[in-house]
């Protein structure tokens, strides 16, 4: 295959939490080697993502995670970490891509061309297998986190916003993975 057909998918899950990293994932599919069911990883099953994102370990012609940490997220803010976590992630890959699609409006800084789609991870497959694989790789690491950080429920709501973990976070304050840039971290910060 020429590596002018090399397309790296990339998107990023984790920005709308109050803990954990923001992660992100690189696709390059193998257009011999189809996935069905490809799409975006919020409208699909824990269960469905998980096997589809065995198929696209299995079938990509190369995959790669990039993410950005708290202490990144509070010092760069969250955009910019996200830009960062996925150029980390096109950087990772084993072969270098022709060009890279992103999804949403905001393009990272990368050494290949690169377009941003919005809603790419609806409309694209190889967005869709990147959100995908960032999306069953972060919840993994919740669900560790979880472990660690006993009481939050971060295995449940991944460390988003909910009532749930609001109400813990006033119970239990802030833990080590928790955004101290975001509103209602930094308020419990104050008391």
């Amino acid at each position: 295959m020429s590596e002018g057909y090399l397309i790296a998918g990339v998107d990023e899950v984790g920005r709308g939490p109050l803990a954990g990293p923001v992660v992100a994932a690189a696709v390059i599919l193998d257009p011999e080697r189809t996935i069905d069911g490809l799409a975006d990883s919020k409208r699909l099953s824990p269960r469905r993502r998980d096997t589809l994102a065995g198929l696209i370990r299995g079938r990509a012609l190369a995959w790669a995670l990039g993410r950005a940490e708290v202490e990144e997220i509070d010092r760069l803010n969250i955009l910019q970490a996200s830009l960062l976590a996925m150029r980390r992630a096109v950087e990772a890959l084993g072969v270098a891509p022709a060009k890279a699609l992103v999804d949403g409006n905001r393009c990272p800084v990368l050494s290949c061309p690169v377009q941003a789609v919005v809603r790419g991870d609806a409309t694209l497959a190889c967005i869709s297998a990147a959100s995908i694989l960032a999306k069953v790789s972060r919840d993994a690491e919740m669900a560790e986190l979880d472990r660690s950080y006993p009481g939050y429920g971060l295995a449940v709501h991944k460390g988003y916003p909910t009532a749930v973990h609001l109400a813990a976070l006033r119970r239990l304050g802030p833990s080590p993975i928790h955004r101290r840039s975001f509103a209602p971290v930094r308020e419990l910060m104050r008391c």
